[in-house]
């Protein structure tokens, strides 16, 4: 089945009758124009606008030049029968790796094969009919919960998303979390806005944005918002491990730089321009939740501790550091704090009281 999600194209499972649902497979948008996909008699039959096709492996029927057709001859298969159902308006296709399916060209794409000598029964193929509309149903209910879910996790982030389809969608409806706020900020992107095309200014940001998102998810991290040429993270702080939760946002941290010098590197030797990255880490109490207007909501994470770590992030090129942290998270990283590095004490901006902030010792 095909499914709308910014990294997946499609989704598929094999069920045999010796040991049930044995292989599951995701192709990514660049997959569906291999030559394993297009070769596939559903390509054909998409294409073609053709809604079932039967195919024997005993002679009855001139060999294709399909190779899955191939392999189920070898395992014993008789006959192979495919049918295409489509779940929107529009007629249903494979498309390029660059055209993205939409809702209303959804479908899902079904095939069964015997090893009966002769293939198919005629009551089997009656059967087969009758169940497969009933069986495109139960899928597609099944499957658009997750379409739902993928798609909102690719816009707020996989917490959000399981929170606003488990009913958090009321304006206002937040609540008191700890948490780590993991602040990021292009250096210079103002003057390359105005000096590069705008295509070449997104893939810029794309390449960026991708050094940082990858290390603050796999670190059970949420990216909340991008702004601009900024980002906005968080990381949950469960009661008692708020050291942990500290260690990891610092790995996080680090492996950003490291992806973004590598980056730089590639980029540079490449004749393309590139820049720098500001890291600001601080810890506190945030609102977490829905804010917004009645009409356009946005999940994220409010309160003075999000306005500190913006601003000491605006401290990292006066203080020529790529990574600063504030005072509470050092206090609170007790696993790393014999990594941390005093930098004195700063104002913040709109703050009162002046703060110690912290580097990575070299």
């Amino acid at each position: 089945m095909n499914t709308l999600h910014p990294m997946v194209r499609a989704r598929s499972l094999i069920w045999d009758a010796a040991g049930g649902i044995g292989q599951h497979f995701e192709f990514g948008h660049a997959e569906i124009e291999s030559a394993g996909i297009q070769q596939s008699p559903f390509a054909a039959m998409l294409r073609d606008g053709i809604a079932e096709l039967r195919h024997r492996f005993d002679g009855a029927n001139d060999r294709l030049d399909i190779p899955v057709f191939d392999e189920l001859q070898t395992a014993g298969m008789t006959e192979w029968i495919g049918w295409v159902q489509p779940f929107g308006e529009l007629s249903p296709q494979v498309g390029s790796s660059t055209e993205a399916d939409h809702a209303e060209r959804l479908w899902l794409v079904f095939s069964a094969s015997t090893d009966r000598p002769g293939g198919f029964r005629d009551g089997d193929l009656v059967f087969l009919r009758e169940v497969l509309p009933v069986f495109a149903v139960a899928v597609k209910a099944t499957s658009l919960r997750g379409i739902g879910h993928g798609l909102l996790a690719a816009y707020l982030g996989n917490d959000p998303a399981s929170r606003v389809l488990s009913g958090t969608v009321l304006r206002g409806e937040v609540q008191s979390v700890e948490a780590v706020v993991f602040f990021t900020d292009l250096r210079g992107f103002t003057a390359l806005a105005d000096t590069m095309p705008g295509r070449e200014l997104i893939v810029l940001l794309d390449d960026y944005f991708n050094c940082m998102v990858q290390p603050i998810v796999a670190r059970d991290g949420e990216v909340l918002k991008f702004m601009g040429d900024g980002m906005l993270a968080a990381f949950g702080v469960i009661s008692g491990n708020r050291a942990e939760v500290c260690a990891e946002a610092l790995a996080a941290a680090e492996e950003v730089l490291a992806r973004v010098e590598a980056l730089n590197a590639e980029r540079r030797n490449a004749g393309q321009r590139a820049t720098s990255l500001d890291i600001s880490l601080h810890i506190g109490r945030v609102l977490y939740g829905n804010v917004g207007s009645d009409t356009r909501l946005d999940f994220t994470v409010i309160g003075p501790a999000v306005n500190e770590a913006s601003r000491i992030e605006a401290l990292c090129q006066p203080l020529d550091q790529a990574l600063l942290i504030s005072q509470a998270f050092a206090e609170a990283a007790t696993a790393s704090r014999d990594r941390l590095v005093s930098l004195g004490r700063h104002r913040l901006r709109g703050v009162r009281e002046e703060t110690e902030l912290f580097g990575l010792a070299v």
